[in-house]
């Protein structure tokens, strides 16, 4: 590709929408451009590290035995609400109706549309196992689109489901995928962590999401330093820690804490450690509140709570409804003779003598004990793990956290969909049997995205060789040299005809300009046709990443590129 016939619209100046690296870089290398609001138009640079990303799920997805398929964007209602989603899911769904009045959606998933597929052409047990992908644009009409293609709400998403027989057939099933999906993100030239994860709105037995490690990573995900324990914060549980089982039971003791709300300020006024106090939060969960206990320094993990309670979600109220709820003002709220139903981490369960709110503004109390002053609640995992408590798998680690973009979540649906929708074949007794289903997929376009927020400088992208959208940039010094130039077009067509992609830099713009787009695009390698080394009769080739420099003769530098590059 000839960079001046080329669409390839470099930027100079930091876009001020950008929040991420990647969308300023994918911005300023001239590989997308917003449409709308989280809608982008991916121009060819672009498209071509896009393709390159297909063709390696393609290819993995192939080779561990998935059917391609490609179902409609466009999904009638009537299955939604077979499934039971179609309120469930929320305002992320797009819906709308056609001229007939008939309810549709665009599909953020296909678990309906396969499982209507699968139920109509699958009779037989013979038939099994199943796996069928597709690579497909999704909507997924998010409230608030951030980080360019990060989080947009128009993506390209690999989706692939399998249908067994048995949860023996599944696990088989999963693990293949599993492993596939390790070889992708191998190839793609990411260092990356697959960790337990929450099934979320999709539903299952379990789950495991697959997380580039990137600093601006919106997830937190932790591991074990010893062990190859690994989870996201929602999964994520720690060892058992200090204990104070052994301490003598102190006397009740009511404690007047006027003005006194916040964590810092009851800890402070007290003369006691956060790990003391136990705060009491109130939330709503199906329409009830109710009040959820954790040590003072611990964080409230909302989805967590949601799974010990078996609800969709649970919620923070404001201030002031949480007050009217609770019949005292935030900050004194505590468990004893509380009328709200409790839930406990299950960290306090060996708590003793430990303060809380007294139910009553301007008090506190001190040498809580459990039976004695209060009923022994239901203890739960409520929290976030912090780094450095104990690994829960392993003798001797600790966790570690880190910030991670999820690009792969592989599920373990069972029969959610399949039940629901009846998809059903004949076993080898002859007897209908509901099938179980595996759910797999892969944020295509946002592992571009991750890629970029993994590889990156001061100056711009370094591109991991599969995915860079050029094997080589050979940038010709002066256009305007006729000598130059030939050599420059002769190396570029050697190029090409051995099946090296190369882009040519034969714009007519300062030598500065081509070295700053450069290093913005980000090829592996660049080789610099002109100048004073034209002249002795050689070509510059150097690494995007600044570790190597040579001097190569004209005549041999097709050989040694190949060389390079393959």
């Amino acid at each position: 590709m000839r960079f001046s016939r080329s669409l390839i619209p470099t930027l100079k100046e930091e876009p001020v929408d950008a929040q991420v690296v990647s969308h300023r870089l994918m911005l300023r290398a001239g590989m997308i451009r917003s449409l709308g609001a989280g809608i982008y138009t991916w121009l060819p640079l672009g498209l071509r590290v896009l393709r390159k990303v297909e063709k390696i799920v393609r290819q993995e997805m192939d080779r561990a035995g998935a059917q391609e398929v490609l179902m409609p964007a466009v999904q009638p209602g009537e299955l939604w609400q077979e499934s039971g989603r179609w309120e469930q899911y929320g305002k992320e769904l797009l819906r709308f109706v056609d001229r007939h009045e008939r309810q549709f959606c665009f599909g953020p998933t296909h678990e309906e549309v396969i499982a209507d597929l699968v139920r109509r052409e699958i009779r037989s047990y013979r038939q099994l196992p199943a796996n069928f992908y597709q690579i497909q644009t999704k909507f997924r009409d998010e409230i608030r689109p951030r980080f360019g293609i990060m989080r947009g709400r128009e993506f390209l998403m690999k989706d692939a489901y399998s249908f067994d027989l048995d949860v023996t057939g599944l696990d088989v099933s999963y693990q293949t995928m599993y492993a596939a999906y390790q070889r992708i993100f191998q190839r793609c030239g990411l260092a990356f962590r697959a960790v337990e994860a929450d099934t979320g709105s999709i539903g299952g037995a379990s789950s495991h999401e697959f997380h580039v490690l990137a600093e601006s990573g919106e997830d937190v995900i932790v591991s074990c330093d010893q062990c190859d324990y690994a989870a996201n914060l929602e999964k994520a549980v720690a060892g058992e820690g200090a204990t104070h089982d052994t301490e003598p039971l102190l006397s009740l003791q009511r404690s007047a804490t006027p003005g006194q709300k916040s964590i810092e300020a009851v800890t402070r006024f007290l003369n006691i450690t956060a790990q003391r106090l136990v705060k009491s939060i109130l939330v709503e969960a199906a329409g009830q509140p109710l009040l959820l206990l954790l040590r003072g320094d611990r964080e409230l993990n909302l989805i967590k709570a949601a799974a010990a309670l078996g609800v969709p979600q649970v919620t923070l109220p404001d201030p002031e409804r949480a007050a009217r709820l609770a019949n005292v003002a935030m900050g004194y709220l505590g468990p004893m003779n509380s009328h709200l139903p409790i839930l406990a981490d299950w960290e306090l369960r060996t708590a003793r003598n430990f303060a809380c709110g007294a139910n009553e503004e301007g008090w506190h109390l001190q040498h809580v004990n459990w039976e004695r002053d209060v009923p022994t609640p239901t203890f739960v995992d409520l929290r976030n793990v912090e780094a450095g408590e104990p690994c829960p798998r392993c003798a001797g680690g600790h966790l570690l956290r880190h910030q991670g973009i999820e690009v792969g979540h592989v599920f373990k649906l069972g029969d959610k969909y399949s039940q629901a929708m009846g998809v059903r074949v004949l076993n080898d007794q002859g007897v209908e049997q509901t099938l179980i289903m595996g759910c797999y997929g892969i944020g295509v376009s946002r592992i571009v995205a991750a890629t970029i927020e993994q590889h990156h400088d001061q100056k711009g992208i370094l591109w991991p060789p599969a995915l860079a959208p050029f094997h080589v940039e050979v940038l010709l010094l002066n256009p305007r040299d006729n000598a130059e130039g030939a050599a420059a077009d002769a190396l570029y067509q050697q190029l090409l005809a051995a099946g090296i992609e190369v882009l040519l830099d034969d714009r007519d713009e300062r030598v500065g300009v081509k070295f700053k787009d450069a290093d913005l695009l980000g090829c592996p390698w660049r080789v610099l046709v002109g100048g004073r080394s034209f002249k002795e009769g050689v070509v510059e080739i150097q690494s995007r990443d600044g570790t190597r420099l040579e001097r190569v003769a004209i005549a041999d530098a097709m050989e040694h590129i190949a060389g390079l590059v393959r």
